[in-house]
């Protein structure tokens, strides 16, 4: 055992089963503390758009924090309203920003929003979907659609109601008198790398507009470039009234936020929520950096290419293994389901050099940098056919 590792499992809490050492990585490539070279399709989870070590954010790390790494939202730093500008831009909707840290808080902060918003109302539940993930925090965990991650944790937080995913009669059913919004992914991450079904977002739409509720969308896992597109939802005709974004803005610094429409971005008002870190210059600069560079390098068109040509990888590599059952997803976010366990799998993966990450009990979930290239969807294919079980 190494020094590291008996350093992890003598103090770290063990909420985690960890796999090798990491101590290095450039672009799709990671390094152990041996030495072995492996392909990283997980990506720090989907964190790491640009791969390792890109220079841009390297850059942008190093003259932020020569300058000024944090000031609290007590003042304003110059960073935070640029990505601000930004964010709506990119996501459309031409609002205002909240900055926190996580996935979690930026759920938690939509959470609220649709509470304040809805208090006047008489309104306070939120619907979500069965199979979805949306954090680990008390709130975030009851609106998540999983029993398994909430087991004692309860009671759970009150106020949330769960429908089938991809049905809209199921949610309608769902939505009562109190209901103040929908919250919903565009492609479920944690559920098992799903898809919205054409049509099932636009029909979100049109519910909570004939109801009178907030429409929301979870972009953590499958924003910032990830499906081919700067967010989920605009694979689909269907625009919310917020959104929240995590993991891949700053590339592995870090950060969460949400964007919201202009009718709602004035809903949380100075003392109703806050975050001492949330968007300071350092978490700032580095998410400008990683979405202008994602725009300067053209890496939505090569996340749709890339992940176009990995998708049909794995659906040749379907009807040569008996093991895959159904191949789906967009862009960079794809995942290979089995007819048995994953874990076992991408264990096994691991081992060959191939880093992927299962969900849904039974899914291989690939996650690759946007900076991949063909030859290394290329070699990730050619791992696979090599270990994946005949079937």
């Amino acid at each position: 055992m190494s020094e590291t590792r008996g350093l992890y499992e003598r103090y770290v809490m063990p909420t985690y089963r960890p796999g090798p050492v990491l101590v290095r990585g450039k672009g799709a490539l990671a390094w152990d503390e041996e030495g072995k070279e492996y392909l990283d399709f997980a990506a720090g989870i989907a964190v790491c758009q640009l791969g390792h070590a890109h220079p841009a954010v390297t850059a942008a790390l190093r003259e932020q924090a020569e300058k000024l790494t944090h000031c609290s939202n007590l003042f304003v730093n110059e960073w935070q309203p640029r990505l601000a500008a930004k964010l709506s831009e990119i996501g459309g909707l031409g609002g205002k920003c909240f900055f926190a840290n996580s996935g979690a808080e930026a759920n938690e902060c939509l959470i609220k929003l649709a509470r304040k918003w809805g208090a006047p109302r008489g309104k306070f539940e939120v619907v979500a979907m069965e199979h979805s993930f949306h954090g680990r925090t008390l709130a975030t965990l009851a609106a998540t659609g999983q029993a398994k991650y909430r087991k004692d944790f309860g009671p759970d937080v009150p106020g949330f109601r769960h429908a089938a995913f991809n049905d809209l009669d199921a949610v309608r059913a769902a939505v009562t008198e109190k209901t103040a919004a929908i919250l919903c992914e565009a492609v479920q991450g944690e559920g098992g790398v799903i898809p919205a079904a054409p049509g099932f977002l636009e029909g979100l739409r049109a519910l909570c507009d004939e109801k009178g509720m907030l429409l929301f969308f979870d972009e953590v896992q499958c924003g910032v470039g990830r499906t081919g597109k700067w967010f989920g939802f605009q694979h689909y005709g269907a625009k919310p009234d917020a959104f929240s974004m995590a993991k891949g803005i700053a590339n592995g610094f870090p950060m969460g936020a949400v964007s919201a429409a202009p009718a709602v971005s004035d809903v949380l008002t100075a003392g109703t929520h806050a975050s001492t870190f949330g968007g300071n210059p350092l978490a700032s600069a580095v998410a400008l950096a990683t979405l202008e560079t994602i725009e300067r390098e053209g890496l939505l068109e090569n996340a749709a290419a890339m992940g176009a040509r990995l998708a049909d990888g794995l659906r040749r590599l379907a009807a040569e293994k008996g093991c895959i059952r159904d191949v789906r997803g967009l862009g960079l976010m794809r995942g290979a389901e089995l007819d048995r366990p994953a874990a076992p799998v991408a264990l096994a993966l691991r081992e060959a050099g191939l880093l992927c990450i299962p969900t849904g009990e039974r899914v291989l979930r690939f996650l690759p940098p946007l900076v991949v290239s063909a030859a290394q969807i290329d070699r990730a294919l050619e791992t696979l056919a090599k270990v994946l079980p005949e079937g």
